[in-house]
């Protein structure tokens, strides 16, 4: 297997206050859900002091930015957009100074609200299905991640169909992309998502997986979002709390072929396995140098 370092679009960038430098370094994004119905944590940080305590620990354990949700992806009751902005600003709140806030949203009224209060990224896996989510960025020093997906956030989407996913997702990407730039986001604010399980079962995520260079060639950083997932559980035969070595593996390997970002749940297995990633591909020196020096 060989490494892809795609050529970006803006590499160098601030973001959240933070400099970034995305052809040196991965960004591990730790994942906050202040929802009961998550598909992973199952409510485990709904609770406020629990999502306050999961962003200090996220932190601690390394973690570059915080993505904080309070609606999740899958199908599943109505939210409004007050009860969304009640679960997340609170956290938004927390986790300013300890990391990089993004928000995981899909209305341009929370975005607009998250962004005032001092998040750094939206992370829309609506993928700009309402195109004010773009103006709500634009003008702003928040980043946009723009996700593929083909149906609404909370709507059931059964048996997908591609002739061909990988080349679907990237022209669904290019299009958007250039969707977010009209309406005055500028290239450095983007950031790309293939979207893994969202409305594609196991053999899509595995060939997207597979052929990642070919989403992170579109030049703009790429987030993958791998951590638990169905794909991962139904490729090991592994139930939800038993997936943390396949998704270790999915993420060093998209590493590889390009992606900047990886969005985990355990957050200081996929700190030390990017770390060693950038070390084997000559990105980041060793923390210190002994053995037989």
């Amino acid at each position: 297997m060989t490494a892809f370092a795609p050529p970006l679009i803006c590499a160098e960038r601030v973001i959240g206050g933070r400099a970034h430098d995305f052809s040196r370094r991965v960004t591990v994004m730790a994942i906050v859900n202040r929802t009961p119905d998550s598909f992973h944590d199952r409510g485990r940080t709904f609770a406020l002091e629990k999502a306050t305590e999961a962003v200090r620990a996220a932190a601690d354990a390394g973690a570059d930015w915080i993505d904080i949700g309070g609606v999740p992806f899958a199908p599943g009751p109505e939210v409004s957009a007050a009860e969304e902005l009640d679960r997340v600003l609170p956290v938004v709140q927390a986790a300013r100074g300890l990391a990089v806030v993004s928000v995981d949203t899909y209305r341009p009224e929370v975005a607009r609200e998250v962004i005032a209060a001092g998040a750094g990224v939206i992370n829309d896996t609506s993928g700009l299905r309402d195109p004010a989510i773009a103006d709500a960025v634009a003008g702003t020093d928040a980043s946009l991640v723009i996700t593929h997906s083909l149906a609404a956030p909370r709507t059931l989407h059964p048996s997908p169909q591609y002739a061909d996913v990988t080349a679907e997702v990237a022209g669904f990407l290019r299009e958007r992309v250039a969707l977010a730039l009209s309406r005055g986001v500028r290239p450095e604010q983007i950031i790309i998502d293939p979207g893994h399980d969202l409305n594609k079962n196991t053999y899509h995520s595995l060939e997207l997986t597979r052929r990642l260079s070919e989403i992170t060639a579109i030049g703009y950083p790429t987030l993958a979002a791998l951590s638990n997932k169905d794909f991962i559980g139904e490729t090991l035969d592994r139930p939800q709390q038993e997936r943390l070595v396949g998704t270790v593996a999915a993420v060093v390997f998209c590493v590889t072929q390009g992606a900047r970002i990886v969005r985990v749940h355990d957050v200081r297995a996929a700190v030390d396995a990017v770390r060693m990633t950038e070390a084997m591909l000559g990105l980041r020196d060793p923390a210190y140098a002994r053995h037989n020096i």
